[in-house]
């Protein structure tokens, strides 16, 4: 669809070639009242009526366009007093059609063009076929590159809508893990110390000494809210401003040994940030979500995450010896998509940045997570 200033544009284009044309049929041969001057006078008429209209442009009022400067092409290829007047209003014919018209109907405009050129010249504008000629071949190839635009356009459109829609999806996957998160880990303890709470409240009258038992208890189940806090904020942050990935996942292994209690270490070779941050980030949160489901679940006493860069790629290490996954063996991100095993969220980031996923379970002695990603 052609904006409505390209389309006011042409409107005026045209009024300026019937005026001006009408102006130089008037200097040369005299404004004399005959059919040819009505004809002159309708087409300029035609033009202003057509700019009023531009806003309210139609499917039908394309083709009619087409038509009357098409006409106007021929009356002034078989009746014209000098060479110019014919080729103008060739060009401005071809020039809308390849605007406003598909390439089948530019083709077809550019053919009578030539047609009407050959059939209908006056004796005094012998070039005028190959004048339009070279006009036609112009357009034509201006609309066969406009089609191409048009399609590039429209590819990337579609692309755009699939890169927005899957980033919605992520978006919402992301909510709903923070959502599982939040209500399996923090909210399980604040209700559980809830709980509690009326527990010691009824004790305070009955049974003083179970209730400062209850209280250092409840002061234990505090150290575990905090520590649960800390993991839940640290699983949405992202990677620290201005330092290596390198640095970011030490930080990252020292903070989940400390909030946990659980013994972890992180060794690494040198290796080059990916040049998309956006990749550092996922890594980031692909490896610290291994840490937070081995914290909740597995009952690991020893965590080792190894970083390094195999066969440029990047490769993530994350091996605990804690209780394993469901089942047992080693197997690929296409084996485990297809068995649907492994962590959901972890897959699908994996995916998402074309890497490579292996997990290797051994039931009540510990898992290992191996994530490859091109750097």
């Amino acid at each position: 669809m052609i904006p409505y200033r390209g389309r006011l544009s042409l409107r005026i284009a045209r009024i300026a070639l019937a005026l001006a044309c009408l102006g130089w049929y008037g200097l040369t041969a005299g404004l004399h009242v005959n059919w040819l001057t009505a004809l002159l006078a309708a087409y300029a008429v035609y033009s202003f009526g057509a700019l009023a209209e531009v806003r309210f442009d139609s499917a039908m009022r394309s083709p009619i366009g087409v038509f009357a400067d098409t006409l106007y092409f021929g009356l002034w290829a078989w009746f014209a007093p000098g060479a110019w007047m014919p080729s103008m209003a060739a060009a401005y014919l071809l020039a809308s059609a390849c605007i406003l018209q598909d390439v089948a109907r530019t083709g077809a405009v550019a053919v009578v063009a030539v047609l009407l050129a050959l059939l209908l010249p006056s004796p005094t504008v012998p070039s005028l076929v190959w004048t339009v000629g070279a006009t036609a071949a112009v357009s034509a190839g201006m609309s066969f590159y406009k089609r191409y635009l048009d399609e590039r356009m429209s590819s990337l459109l579609r692309n755009n809508l699939i890169i927005r829609s899957q980033a919605e999806g992520a978006r919402e996957a992301e909510r709903q893990r923070i959502a599982a998160d939040f209500h399996d880990g923090p909210l399980q303890s604040f209700i559980s110390f809830q709980m509690r709470l009326e527990i010691v409240k009824k004790l305070m009258t009955r049974d003083r000494a179970a209730a400062e038992e209850e209280l250092r208890q409840l002061q234990e189940l505090c150290k575990v809210q905090v520590a649960d806090l800390r993991s839940f904020v640290r699983s949405m942050r992202p990677a620290d401003e201005g330092m290596s990935l390198n640095a970011s996942l030490n930080r990252m292994v020292e903070s989940f040994q400390r909030d946990a209690g659980i013994f972890a270490t992180f060794t690494s070779a040198e290796f080059h940030d990916p040049s998309a941050v956006e990749v550092s980030l996922e890594i980031l949160q692909i490896v610290r979500e291994t840490l937070n489901n081995i914290q909740k679940h597995s009952g690991a006493t020893r965590v080792a995450v190894s970083a390094a860069l195999v066969d440029q790629e990047l490769e993530v290490t994350v091996e605990d010896n804690g209780a394993g996954f469901p089942f047992s063996g080693r197997f690929s991100l296409d084996e485990l998509e297809l068995l649907r095993l492994g962590p959901v969220s972890i897959k699908r980031r994996v995916r998402m940045l074309s890497g490579k996923l292996v997990i290797e379970s051994k039931p009540g002695q510990g898992a290992k997570i191996e994530i490859r990603l091109p750097v």
